[in-house]
């Protein structure tokens, strides 16, 4: 079965929530952010005059004048629906250098959005005029990022982020520094080295409604580039581990830290909304 190999960073990164904060703080190097929330909104299906251009011009004027001078908010970012069980939802996606700055970035949009539109009533207006795209209906989930990512060099057109949601089984005998090990041997042998895969971002529940949740977010050039993704994985763990008593104990491993339950989601990427 393909997803075997690649699912080993799953398997792994259940070591992880033993001590999340310890093994980041291990990460003496990593400068990237500590944090990511993701809000999962939903588009007002009854708005009747909905025009994909004039939601991103509104969202670009929000971007420009707010979020891109907001010093708390590393990165942002809008993802459609492309292939998930709700055609209504779109996620939008920030990162943050620490827990605090998630409190300070709030702070500092209202501090912004008064700059920007300094009269009240322009101020109402715009964020009538936004809010107007969106169900009253959201979800909000804040992951701790893990080390060993591999960040994006390039946005580039018609790209996809395949966003796989997996659950972890707490094993009583996990070590970090078995997870430490073994998830970097993975990423850097596999992860990195496969060129389908233009970024990758791993990241496990800090605050939100499932605490077993591992989700993986691997940025791609184009839907037709997943498969070829998924065999090159293979290609490049078969590589490395090439003792076949070594692909076996991989396999044990999995079936002791890893519940077998995941769910797999694709949303395209929008390069003009991004920060």
């Amino acid at each position: 079965m393909k997803t075997t190999n690649r699912l080993f960073t799953a398997i792994m990164a259940t070591l992880l929530l033993l001590n999340t904060t310890a093994i980041l703080a291990q990460d003496e190097a990593s400068q990237g952010p500590e944090y990511v929330t993701m809000t999962t909104m939903h588009w007002n299906m009854e708005m009747k005059d909905f025009k994909m251009d004039e939601w991103k011009a509104i969202e670009k004027e929000f971007l420009d004048k707010v979020t891109k001078n907001n010093e708390h908010i590393m990165a942002a970012g809008f993802y459609l629906h492309n292939m998930t069980p709700d055609n209504s939802e779109l996620i939008y996606v920030q990162a943050f250098k620490n827990w605090n700055a998630i409190d300070l970035a709030s702070k500092r949009n209202n501090e912004l959005s008064k700059e920007a539109w300094p009269e009240e009533a322009d101020r109402k207006a715009f964020f009538k005029k936004q809010n107007a795209y969106y169900s009253p209906m959201h979800s909000d989930e804040i992951y701790a990022t893990i080390p060993s990512a591999k960040s994006l060099a390039e946005v580039k057109e018609g790209m996809i982020v395949y966003l796989r949601t997996s659950h972890f089984a707490f094993p009583e005998d996990g070590s970090n520094e078995e997870f430490m090990e073994t998830f970097k041997e993975y990423t850097e042998n596999v992860t990195h080295k496969n060129e389908y895969i233009k970024a990758y971002y791993p990241m496990n529940h800090a605050y939100g409604s499932d605490k077993t949740q591992f989700v993986e977010a691997y940025f791609l050039d184009s839907l037709a580039d997943m498969e070829k993704m998924f065999d090159k994985d293979d290609e490049l763990f078969n590589e490395h581990w090439k003792d076949e008593e070594a692909k076996k104990e991989m396999n044990e491993i999995g079936d002791k830290y890893f519940t077998g339950l995941h769910g797999d989601a694709v949303y395209s990427v929008v390069p003009e909304l991004r920060k």
